[in-house]
């Protein structure tokens, strides 16, 4: 019986694909190019770039779904698309900044080192246990509220064990504070919004400086004050001199920010990284350690040689703690 119905098959076309699948994969696509072109650049750009790029270790999965979306819709511009992205992320996973200068002289100094967010002071009971557990020897906490956790490191257990400390900062989110087992004095601090004490350290008769760093994170209304606050922490690092320097705390930026490799390029090392954890997550906390970034950290100078480095979970806050072991050498 005759029909006015054709099929693709009789007029030898191949059939249609639905517009909206190579239309999602192009959204996947784009989700993750927009950073790793940002991070090829060298630059953070402006929102939401910088925040994209605190994830930068998570983008295959959206550009493996743009992946998958063109192979299902037989794009090929679109499976040639994810094929770049995908290898360019890949060249951006390694650590950065594992070729800096070291010293191989004798080592003259163990030193246990912590750095933790109390995410406005919640987490001090965390603090005092992991203190109690853990025994650093250096501590650089953030977001010191003047209630609890200031109360709290002037409380008599905590001075017997800590009996060097600087406090700076008023504000819940504001304030800062240094633990030290050895003796220290005030060195100054990096201005910020955020308070970022310094302070010297001598380390079984050997001077070292200890800066906290805790600038603003990359939110839309900060994106310039976080750019000037990390630049700070660098020009800090850049005009360092013979001693050995620590920076520690939350950086609010990962590796795969320019702002914060540009502090790496003066020669400071992570901790995290040189110990065989430069990827592993610290911030948000309760996605961790399937899904966040690193933006807690612990930079060494040349004379300081990371050994282990861990990373404690503090019930309260939104950051874990970064607990590392450091030796102090004798330069060459």
């Amino acid at each position: 019986m005759a029909t006015g119905i054709t099929t693709a098959a009789a007029t030898g076309t191949a059939p249609r694909r639905p517009r909206a699948v190579p239309a999602g994969a192009g959204v996947f696509l784009l989700v993750a190019t927009v950073p790793l072109a940002f991070r090829a650049a060298g630059a953070d750009g402006v929102t939401p770039v910088p925040q994209l790029l605190a994830f930068l270790p998570w983008l295959p999965v959206p550009a493996g779904l743009g992946l998958a979306l063109s192979l299902a819709a037989r794009w090929r511009p679109g499976l040639f698309w994810a094929a770049a992205v995908l290898l360019g992320l890949a060249a951006f996973v390694r650590p950065y900044g594992g070729d800096a200068p070291v010293s191989h002289g004798p080592v003259l100094a163990h030193l246990r080192v912590l750095t933790a967010n109390l995410e406005f002071g919640r987490a001090t009971d965390g603090l005092l246990a992991t203190l109690r557990r853990e025994g650093p020897d250096l501590v650089a906490v953030q977001e010191c509220d003047p209630l609890r956790c200031a109360a709290a490191l002037e409380s008599a257990g905590v001075r017997a064990a800590y009996p060097y400390r600087l406090l700076a900062g008023h504000g819940d989110a504001e304030g800062s504070a240094v633990l030290s087992r050895f003796p220290l004095t005030a060195d100054g601090r990096v201005t910020g919004e955020l308070a970022m004490p310094r302070a010297a350290v001598t380390v079984r008769g050997h001077r070292l400086r200890f800066q906290v760093a805790h600038p603003m994170p990359p939110l839309p209304a900060s994106l310039d004050t976080w750019r000037t606050e990390l630049g700070r922490l660098r020009a800090l690092a850049a005009s360092r001199g013979p001693e050995p320097l620590i920076v520690a705390g939350d950086f609010n930026s990962s590796q795969d920010h320019a702002a914060f490799r540009a502090v790496l390029d003066t020669g400071l090392r992570d901790s995290a990284g040189l110990a065989g954890r430069p990827r592993t997550p610290t911030w948000p906390a309760r996605t961790t350690p399937v899904l966040g970034a690193q933006i807690d950290h612990v930079l060494v100078s040349e004379t300081l040689h990371p050994g282990a480095a861990r990373f404690l979970d503090l019930t309260g806050t939104d950051h874990r703690a970064l607990l590392v072991d450091l030796e102090l050498r004798a330069a060459r």
